[in-house]
């Protein structure tokens, strides 16, 4: 367009003025040009490929996805439970043959926030320091909305406790916090979990006098999240995300009670079975276990 020329003055139009009045910078122009006379060339890394062809690899990875209890790992726990059958290969090549076959699992895109109210750490170096606790909502189909709580350990990721009831009053939401002391510190009573923090919203079950006074009586401190700051608790968030797309999401329940079996056995499943990348892809079980040894032996 900027080398035809105009009819009444017979001159060209010129590159400065094309691009005026399309209302493009001539910086777009030029670099555009530089792709289309010099296009990208599909070039890959360079080095060996490996015992394993891309074909193989992609089988290899395809059994892995179809053989995982959860539905949502990325291409980081991908790799990494390749090594656990004892195929090795890099990351970056299992992020090309999953991105390239459609294999990532889908995501939400994020978008801009304002500055944060906490930009600190939530997780924990040990175990039983603080847990994190939260509800969320599903239906069944006889008895309709019912309400699920669950605590969950900062350190270990650990589901501790996890419950489902009709109602979902600050007594229920006291339900998982029973478990997880129960099954952690031995007992149920005065003062048994001392040095024990935890981490929850404003909700009306969470900042009630009942539950700010069993805190108390168990020895628990209470540490309430920002407000409208959901990173916070980004423990307790983390796993209902887990807990909707691998169960909740999935199957239809008839009553509640069903509801509750099944979060039963998620919970045995989800502890026994996910991977933690920041614990170099150990189960919450195994991370506890490790933690605890050096306990166990000082005692």
């Amino acid at each position: 367009m900027s080398q035809a020329c105009s009819l009444s003055e017979k001159k060209r139009y010129g590159l400065a003025l094309v691009c005026r009045i399309w209302r493009i910078p001539r910086s777009t122009y030029y670099e555009q040009s530089r792709h289309d006379r010099n296009p990208p060339s599909n070039c890959r890394r360079r080095g060996p490929r490996g015992p394993m062809s891309d074909p193989e690899l992609i089988e290899q990875i395809r059994t892995v996805i179809q053989g995982s209890r959860f539905h949502s790992e990325g291409y980081r726990k991908i790799w990494a439970r390749l090594r656990f059958k004892g195929v090795c290969t890099s990351k970056r090549r299992v992020l090309r043959l999953m991105r390239e076959n459609g294999l990532l699992a889908v995501h939400r895109q994020g978008r801009a926030r304002g500055p944060k109210a906490h930009d600190g750490k939530i997780v924990t170096s040990r175990i039983n320091t603080v847990w994190g606790t939260d509800m969320t909502t599903t239906m069944t189909t006889q008895e309709g909305p019912a309400s699920i709580f669950f605590a969950v350990d900062h350190c270990s990721c650990e589901c501790v406790g996890i419950h489902a009831a009709k109602r979902g009053t600050r007594f229920e939401a006291l339900e998982p916090l029973r478990q997880g002391v129960q099954d952690q510190f031995g007992a149920f009573g005065k003062q048994v979990a001392v040095g024990l923090a935890l981490r929850h919203d404003h909700g009306s079950q969470f900042i009630s006098y009942d539950f700010q006074s069993e805190l108390k009586f168990l020895g628990i401190k209470s540490s309430p999240a920002y407000v409208r700051e959901p990173q916070g608790n980004g423990c307790a968030e983390r796993f209902v995300r887990t807990l909707k797309e691998n169960l909740l999401w999935l199957q239809s329940f008839e009553t509640v009670e069903q509801l509750r079996e099944a979060l039963t056995a998620f919970r045995r499943t989800y502890n026994e079975n996910w991977i933690l990348a920041r614990h170099g892809y150990k189960t919450p079980n195994q991370v506890r276990a490790e933690l605890s040894h050096p306990i166990c032996k000082a005692a």
